[in-house]
């Protein structure tokens, strides 16, 4: 026996939370999919198990923590059935019930690995032996698999920017423009409001500490500190380290940004957390204007939260034929 398992796009987020309503029925009579797979979280003889499952899948869309949710949808020669979940929480605790067994076990294994990992991997497929060991090759399982469908569901990535000026503003547009949910911290009432950042979902005026503390900040989070002054930035860096972000950049030369994080581990800040910073953050394309200053940060952000090189795609064109 071996389980097929594969992992789907966090960006097909938003269709299912479209087409799901509230009971956890699918919206219109017709099941969502994704790249020809059905999802499907209602409609077994476990009905009140879906339910709380499908209630458990809204409230990570809403900012609740994230979840995955396995699917049998072939059992094969396994002692699986068609059609059974089981909703895996990132403490490891479950909803559902596959078989309780090794394989039941092995699925759980999976798709906790799936909730803590980053950048988030958009499909992956693993077998799993009837002892629960796990293969990445389909040529090592074998004809009797089950297939297990695997769905991260997680709300939308949020870009925590402190700071609201020139630099601030072009992240927040253009943030906007790829999705991120935004958030903008300022201790400058006039440089953190609605009228400037009507695309924010949330802006906050007041001291960068508080502001900070504030915020729910996990593996969704990608923070990006662009303030008027090394200052604010140590501060906001001292409030974000060691909260589990997928992302933490500070703007600044190499010499400022040395100095800060020489600071911090001289105030006894972790060595590992202060290495990992991205500073000065931004690939290097020259930029120039905020705008393309902002351009350049966002592509580092989205390199690591997509696993990209930041290497030219051209490096990758097969060399032209003598």
């Amino acid at each position: 026996m071996s389980l097929l398992l594969a992992v789907a796009s966090p960006a097909l987020i938003g269709e299912h939370r479209a087409r799901y309503d509230r009971a956890g029925r699918v919206a219109g009579g017709e099941a969502p999919r994704a790249g020809g797979r059905v999802i499907d979280l209602v409609g077994s003889r476990e009905q009140d198990a879906r339910e709380q499952i499908a209630r458990e899948v809204e409230r990570a869309l809403d900012d609740g923590p994230a979840v995955a949710v396995a699917t049998v949808t072939s059992g094969g020669g396994a002692a699986l059935a068609a059609g059974a979940k089981l909703l895996v929480r990132g403490d490891g605790s479950t909803l559902g019930r596959l078989d309780g067994g090794p394989a039941e076990a092995a699925v759980r294994a999976a798709a906790l690995a799936q909730l803590t990992t980053t950048p988030r991997v958009t499909v992956e497929t693993v077998w799993v032996g009837a002892g629960g060991a796990v293969v990445d090759r389909r040529s090592q399982a074998s004809a009797s698999d089950a297939t297990v469908m695997v769905e991260l569901f997680e709300s939308p990535a949020r870009l925590v920017i402190v700071g609201g000026g020139h630099i601030g503003l072009a992240l927040a547009r253009i943030g906007e423009l790829l999705g991120f949910e935004i958030t903008v911290l300022d201790d400058r009432e006039e440089f953190a409001n609605r009228e400037r950042f009507p695309m924010a979902e949330r802006v906050l005026a007041g001291e960068i500490d508080a502001a900070m503390d504030e915020l729910a900040i996990d593996s969704s989070s990608y923070i990006v500190m662009v303030s008027r002054g090394h200052r604010q930035d140590e501060l906001a860096l001292r409030h974000a380290l060691g909260r589990g972000a997928a992302f933490v950049g500070m703007i600044g030369s190499p010499r400022r940004t040395h100095t800060v994080l020489q600071h911090l581990l001289d105030e006894g800040l972790d060595r590992a957390a202060l290495e990992a910073v991205h500073t000065p953050v931004g690939l290097d394309i020259g930029a120039e204007t905020p705008e393309e200053i902002a351009l350049s940060i966002l592509a580092e952000v989205l390199m690591v939260r997509r696993g990209g090189s930041g290497a030219p795609m051209q490096v990758r064109r097969p060399p032209l034929n003598t």
